[in-house]
């Protein structure tokens, strides 16, 4: 069996054809002028296989809380107690941005979640105190890229599914360096607060304040900490973690705070079912091509030809960098993590690399891709939000693109600070 299926996937993804088409077209076609159509079987068994899977169920009911969660109102309650603790500092609104994305990805997963909830709120307020439209919007997009690394997340259930991975050891992995590009993030205002001449602070809450904000939004912070707790201490697995999540989101919802009644919910349901369909489809499609990478040889091929480049392992690492960050300009991350995660993770597994460290370098590297030019989802999400060009927020984005790429190597060639917590919980 040759390689060309992943050729004539590529042409067919430069020709605008959905990625989920391309992913089965490809192969097909390639088995077609082969000559090996009995292969075809097989190929639809590997598709239907990688759909029909228990495991996988978390990632529907994983979008199903978040959405419920949104629909409630938990985005204001988690804005208000973050401005409680940073609000008073120089450019506050927008540190308060960051952190409330940085207490959402822990109710969502979804960086498009984060950035449309966090920035219609957010947005707007920023330039009624002041701020330039595009630097907020900037700023909206630069911190929802911790959505889907800080865990719960549902590419890393994704990532660990396709490619056999513990999806607990992975949401362990992502905290540390969910948390680095939070504060990294923040450290960027901080020292851009003088030259964007950002609002002077507001006054410092006083303790009853920030008890009273924490009221309103703790229960909707305790829902990562029921999720991850009961996920790594052996309660539930992930996929009933998924199903906690929709159970605990329910409740909050109806029955203390009261804003999702029949009508949400049926919407909630359809947008769910939508999303999810979406994925599904993308990953038994991933799984084929998983299969064929293995069976045709690819992984090998490209390990041979990236070591004649070279053998160093930190060159290599470097290399895989820059070809995600540019996949990621291009590809959104579910689709990108399905289509090269069964053709790059061989390839450094067997250089060394953990699987866990592996993962965690795709991930974060394709999700940060969500906020590159030329489409990087959430410069259009924060585009539309605030009214503003995609061209004028890419300018104000640099220097957060630039600290969440330092970011990037900081993970990669430390691999301590993303297994440190996995070895810890024993999950690895």
């Amino acid at each position: 069996m040759s390689a060309a299926f992943f050729w004539f996937l590529v042409l067919l993804m430069a020709f605008g054809t959905p990625v989920v088409f391309a992913l089965l077209l490809g192969p097909g076609l390639s088995l077609l002028i082969d000559g090996e159509t009995q292969y075809f079987p097989a190929l639809l068994a590997r598709f239907y296989n990688g759909i029909d899977s228990f495991p996988l169920l978390a990632v529907p009911f994983f979008i199903l809380a978040g959405e419920i969660m949104n629909a409630g109102g938990i985005t204001a309650s988690i804005v208000r107690f973050a401005q409680s603790l940073v609000g008073h500092v120089r450019g506050g609104l927008a540190q308060v941005n960051v952190l409330s994305s940085m207490i959402f990805a822990g109710i969502s997963g979804s960086a498009v979640a984060d950035a449309s909830a966090i920035g219609k709120m957010m947005i707007p307020a920023m330039e009624r105190e002041g701020y330039p439209r595009p630097f907020a919007a900037a700023v909206t997009a630069a911190a929802a890229v911790v959505g889907p690394i800080i865990p719960p997340s549902g590419i890393m259930v994704l990532y660990g599914f396709v490619m056999n991975v513990s999806v607990g050891a992975l949401f362990a992995a992502g905290v540390v360096p969910g948390l680095l590009i939070g504060l990294a993030l923040m450290g960027t205002i901080r020292l851009l607060a003088k030259r964007y001449n950002l609002p002077l602070a507001r006054p410092r809450a006083s303790w009853t304040e920030r008890g009273a904000a924490f009221k309103s939004a703790w229960l909707a912070m305790l829902l990562p900490v029921v999720l991850l707790g009961g996920m790594l201490s052996g309660v539930f697995t992930a996929t009933e973690a998924a199903c906690v999540a929709v159970a605990y989101a329910l409740f909050v919802t109806i029955f203390v705070t009261r804003n999702v009644g029949k009508t949400e919910l049926a919407s909630i349901f359809k947008a769910t079912a939508l999303q999810s369909g979406v994925i599904l489809l993308l990953v038994g499609a991933a799984v084929t091509l998983g299969w064929l990478v293995t069976v045709s040889g690819l992984a090998q091929n490209i390990a041979d030809t990236m070591l004649k480049i070279t053998d160093d392992i930190y060159l290599l690492l470097f290399l895989l960098n820059l070809l995600l960050f540019i996949v990621g300009m291009f590809l959104d991350a579910g689709p990108a993590i399905l289509i090269l995660g069964p053709v790059l993770s061989p390839v450094f597994i067997g250089l060394g690399v953990d699987p866990v460290h592996f993962a965690l370098i795709m991930c974060v590297n394709l999700t940060i891709g969500l906020a590159t030019p030329p489409m990087g989802l959430l410069l259009f999400v924060t585009a539309s939000v605030a009214k503003e060009s995609v061209e004028s927020i890419v300018r104000a984005l640099v220097p957060f693109l630039a600290v969440e790429v330092l970011v990037i190597f900081v993970i990669t060639y430390f691999p301590s600070l993303v297994l440190t917590l996995p070895r810890m919980l024993d999950l690895m």
